[in-house]
């Protein structure tokens, strides 16, 4: 188990960049650490992907120093396992909207004393049962990231408890989910929608939680930043190929 760097940056009150991984290769690690981003969130909550495709992100990610997260299907133990025991550094978790799915969340990513999560050493985080138990255990209590999402208005009238919950080290807000909740799909822009962002962001800055959401571009960021956001996700990986294409086409279509 390898320190999180990325956790202790964001402990630190340090703002770090990454982005959705949605393409299924390696290379896609390799390059986003290329390009400089702190980290990426491999996005299998949208995206299919198999165990051995997981595994060699990873593997990519690990050789290229760039901290890997997982966003996981939905918040189920057996799920939060699979996922960590490959070697993950921390998990991305949808559709947590009460305390007591938070406080299952934890659960699920700690060891005991602080969780039930299931424990062999046979897995890959743990060198494949060449770690020190003790050691390991306590490694990956302490290094491995819990990002909650919130992403309803039922999790928005519950986060002064959810900030409550130890263990959570990131309360991530999902802006178009947030806004389907609202009954205003596609439109995070809207009035209700964006004050429902503004209020998770104000209470996460004053408890000391740290929060992420999207930005758009470079200069959204720094405006998330301003604010006190620590964890930002610029697009995609498709959404930066697509981005790209379409500008070059264009111009050259008008040129």
């Amino acid at each position: 188990m390898r320190v999180n760097e990325l956790k202790k940056r964001i402990k630190a009150g340090e703002p770090v960049i990454g982005t959705f991984a949605k393409i299924n290769d390696p290379l896609v690690a390799e390059v986003l650490a290329l390009a400089g981003f702190d980290f990426f969130v491999l996005d299998t909550e949208h995206v299919a992907m198999d165990r051995e495709q997981l595994t060699n992100i990873l593997r990519a990610a690990e050789a290229f120093g760039i901290t890997p997260i997982v966003r996981v299907r939905e918040n189920n133990q057996v799920e939060i396992l699979q996922n960590l025991d490959l070697g993950y550094m921390g998990v991305q978790v949808p559709n947590v909207d009460t305390p007591d799915e938070a406080r299952a969340l934890v659960q699920s990513v700690k060891y005991q004393p602080l969780g039930v999560r299931g424990f062999s050493p046979s897995v890959r985080a743990c060198g494949y049962g060449s770690c020190s138990i003790p050691e390991y255990i306590e490694m990956a209590n302490e290094n491995t990231m819990v990002v909650s999402h919130c992403e309803t208005k039922t999790c928005v009238e519950n986060i002064d408890e959810i900030l409550t919950i130890p263990g959570i080290d990131v309360i991530f807000i999902g802006p178009m989910d947030l806004s389907q909740s609202y009954g205003k799909t596609g439109f995070p822009g809207d009035p209700e929608v964006k004050g429902a962002i503004d209020t998770v962001i104000d209470k996460c800055v004053k408890s000391g939680m740290a929060v992420g959401t999207t930005a758009a571009n470079a200069q959204a960021a720094k405006a998330l930043i301003d604010r006190g956001v620590q964890y930002i996700l610029l697009g995609s990986d498709q959404g930066a190929i697509l981005g790209w294409g379409k500008n070059l086409i264009k111009q050259i279509k008008e040129s």
